[in-house]
């Protein structure tokens, strides 16, 4: 026998030795890769059923709130707390809840909504969002210490204008005019030259001018 053939007929006595040795091991593992994309696949197409499911209910809770059918909004809310948790939609219909409790004068119960929101907030942004309108209800309040801490809580590049007013606004409250007058500005630098907020600002920092001079 030729050396090449030779070589051929060892390479091939290796290749079905190993075969034999491993052959069931490799079954095994094309199986299991098999299951786990077939696996990953069903999640997924589960995942968006799901999401899907919770999308269209949250499109219900809107469809009453504007209906003025407040209880069916409210029940359709609840469900969604209980059977979709983990859905934005979920956070997005208990906000909704609390912006009509505010309105009702309820802010207690607006306070208790945005914290479940909060807790249940899986997107950095969403939750920076919840976390300012729980400063605003805490401001409405009196309670101006727990609303700087919430704004404490939202990262410094989220809802930057919004949020550095709104410290002002609680540091007016709390009669730190110095430093609400330093929010107020922070707050003018991070809007765009046509925000249309940019005069409530000026008018804010003016009537802080104005007390200042008064108070002197």
């Amino acid at each position: 026998m030729a050396f090449e053939e030779y070589d051929k007929y060892e390479q091939s006595e290796l290749v079905q030795k190993w075969l034999r040795e491993n052959g069931l091991s490799i079954v095994v593992g094309v199986v299991i890769g098999l299951v786990g994309i077939f696996g990953w696949q069903h999640w997924r197409n589960h995942q968006a059923q799901h999401e899907g499911e919770a999308a269209q209910l949250y499109q219900q809770v809107q469809l009453a709130m504007a209906s003025g059918k407040a209880d069916l909004a409210s029940q359709l809310t609840d469900r969604l707390m209980t059977d979709y948790p983990k859905s934005p939609n979920a956070v997005f219909a208990v906000s909704d809840r609390a912006r009509q409790q505010v309105q009702d004068k309820q802010l207690d119960k607006a306070e208790t909504s945005l914290e479940w929101a909060e807790s249940h907030a899986g997107a950095p942004g969403l939750k920076s969002l919840i976390q300012l309108r729980m400063a605003q209800v805490e401001l409405a309040r009196d309670n101006g210490a727990a609303a700087l801490a919430t704004l404490d809580r939202i990262p410094a590049n989220d809802y930057q204008g919004l949020a550095q007013e709104l410290r002002g606004d609680v540091l007016v409250k709390l009669g730190r005019s110095d430093d609400a007058r330093k929010a107020y500005q922070a707050a003018l630098s991070a809007l765009g030259e046509d925000a249309p907020q940019r005069g409530a600002l000026q008018m804010k920092l003016d009537d802080l001018a104005v007390a200042g001079k008064q108070g002197a």
